[in-house]
């Protein structure tokens, strides 16, 4: 059985301050899903120290493990803050700083070695999608950016279609599920049982009143939730559904 995860990525969102949310969300760990926040680097370590049943990630990390890197944070790094996942790949990494798929395996490799979890995006834009192009475009990227080595243990999917990111805009549960049941079979088709154990996430505007349909959707196995995670009021709810799913 694959445990569920809720996982909120801040992206460039929150002061010190924001760290309350953390403790409105309360002590996670009875919950059956396993919860993950991805704070700013900033806040990472105060992060870790203050919460319990609640995995603390990052949101990039440099592919070498120090160097003149100005400005970078090495994985490394983020393991001593006391993180123990890190996203890579999103989207707004390959869009505004032009990482393309052998970057986001560089970086997959340099998590795992410093004991990491990476949890490797991928998505099509509204473009690819309705060119048709879906399918090919993301199991491209699936098999250019995840490694080998990849197991259930060290490696999370996350599907996050780009057009659907913080627009509103949610694909029907039809199409959520063509691309997770496509993903499975490549994963499986490459890694074998592996494959059939690593989690793959939907993210792409999800909210309390459509989580209960998608966490019900074939090959889902949670979420990786933007904008909703910032509020303990908006990301609870989420984390009900998945554990009720």
């Amino acid at each position: 059985m694959r445990r569920k995860l809720a996982a909120g990525n801040w992206k460039m969102n929150g002061l010190s301050a924001a760290l309350a949310e953390l403790d409105a969300l309360g002590d996670q760990s009875a919950s059956a899903a396993e919860v993950l926040i991805c704070p700013p680097a900033t806040l990472i370590a105060a992060a870790a120290s203050r919460v319990s049943g609640i995995a603390i990630g990052g949101q990039d990390c440099h592919a070498a493990q120090s160097g003149a890197h100005t400005g970078d944070i090495a994985a490394s790094m983020l393991a001593d803050a006391g993180a123990s996942h890190v996203i890579l790949g999103h989207s707004e990494r390959r869009a505004d700083h032009g990482e393309d798929d052998y970057t986001v395996a560089t970086k997959a490799i340099a998590a795992w070695e410093a004991g990491l979890v990476a949890v490797i995006c991928v998505g099509e834009t509204l473009d690819d999608r309705e060119a048709g192009r879906t399918l090919d475009v993301v199991g491209t990227q699936l098999s250019g950016s995840v490694p080998d080595g990849a197991s259930a243990a060290n490696t999370v999917i996350a599907y996050e279609p780009v057009w659907a990111i913080g627009t509103g805009k949610v694909p029907t549960t039809e199409q959520i599920a063509e691309v997770h049941d496509d993903l499975r079979a490549r994963l499986v088709g490459r890694f074998g049982a592996e494959g059939d154990g690593m989690r793959l996430l939907y993210g792409g505007s999800v909210k309390a009143s459509n989580a209960d349909e998608i966490f019900a959707t074939s090959n889902v196995d949670g979420a990786l939730v933007g904008g909703a995670s910032l509020k303990a009021a908006d990301f609870g709810p989420i984390i009900d559904a998945l554990n009720a799913s």
